[in-house]
């Protein structure tokens, strides 16, 4: 693409950031992907085999924001049925990033969750995140009325579960998962009220951090969505250490994050070169040349920075 104009940049960067929340959210999609989390931020699955989530417990396709899923191979790894957005007149519309059903293990198939995964990108954005993962889950459990239940059929709500996979949390969450959920406290005699009547709401905070001594779930997302980690890093991770096949989707949709992160990564370096350059003209006043001289910018590469700073 053509950038001719301080306008056309904002755009295209607004473009290149949205295919690449959309790269997240459809590697996140993949069944595997998400046994894992699953099977590291919900109790219900703790103790099953990751495989067995993806393949027996987590029904159909899931929908992922706005974006169409790429098919698969026969045995589509993804998963069928749910509408990823919910609305109303009075309460507008909140769209899911990504949303699926599953099934409880031991219920014989009759009991069954909703399960909702964000990637969030920022942590600070004004308000704490953990209350918006609260909200989806009302939404989740109030949009069940019509179709889960009807009338006062109260007993078919189906619990709800929001896990937000934060990737640039503040350094104390590092490696972190926190889970908020309902529980029963007795302020007068001990009555013992049966935990599905009350426990159908969790929200997740999954926080990655990387490092060396990351493992698990952390290692498996912090090498996914990283933007410095190679197709070959992400590749090697999910087979030799986590025994995940790579698929043609799959292996598709890694070397497009990977392809998205060396474009964003590339374009956080030129808009850092070019604002140290204007800032060394300015404070010494000191012509383009030379600040682009003394910055050690490569002479091949000059006339583009030139360029891009006559347009700002």
């Amino acid at each position: 693409m053509d950038v001719n104009t301080p306008i056309a940049e904002d755009i295209y960067a607004t473009d290149q950031n949205a295919r690449y929340d959309a790269a997240c959210k459809r590697l996140l999609s993949q069944k595997i992907i998400l046994a894992w989390i699953m099977k590291s931020c919900l109790e219900e699955y703790r103790d099953c085999d990751v495989k067995d989530i993806a393949e027996k417990y987590i029904e159909g396709q899931p929908q992922v924001g706005e974006v169409p899923v790429a098919p698969d191979e026969t045995n589509a790894p993804k998963i069928r049925g749910m509408s990823n957005v919910d609305g109303s007149l009075t309460e507008g519309k909140v769209t899911y990033d990504i949303r699926f059903l599953a099934t409880v293990p031991g219920s014989d198939g009759m009991i069954q969750m909703i399960v909702n995964v964000e990637a969030q990108g920022k942590f600070n954005i004004g308000y704490p995140l953990v209350m918006r993962g609260i909200y989806y889950c009302s939404r989740m459990i109030s949009a069940q009325q019509g179709t889960e239940f009807v009338h006062s059929e109260y007993q078919n709500i189906k619990k709800v579960v929001s896990v937000w996979v934060c990737m640039s949390p503040p350094q104390e969450r590092h490696n972190t998962i926190t889970r908020c959920h309902m529980t029963e406290e007795n302020l007068v005699g001990a009555v013992k009220e049966p935990a599905t009547h009350y426990d159908l709401l969790d929200v997740v905070m999954l926080c990655l951090g990387g490092g060396e001594d990351c493992d698990g779930v952390f290692k498996l997302l912090d090498t996914l969505l990283s933007p410095e980690a190679t197709a070959a890093e992400r590749r090697q991770v999910l087979q030799d250490d986590f025994d995940i096949p790579m698929t043609e989707t799959l292996e598709t949709e890694v070397q497009a994050m990977c392809n998205l992160s060396q474009d964003v990564e590339e374009r956080g370096r030129t808009k850092g070169l070019l604002t140290s350059i204007s800032n060394l003209m300015a404070n010494t006043g000191w012509p383009l040349e030379k600040a682009m001289e003394i910055l050690g910018v490569p002479e091949t590469e000059r006339s583009k920075y030139a360029d891009l700073l006559q347009k700002q």
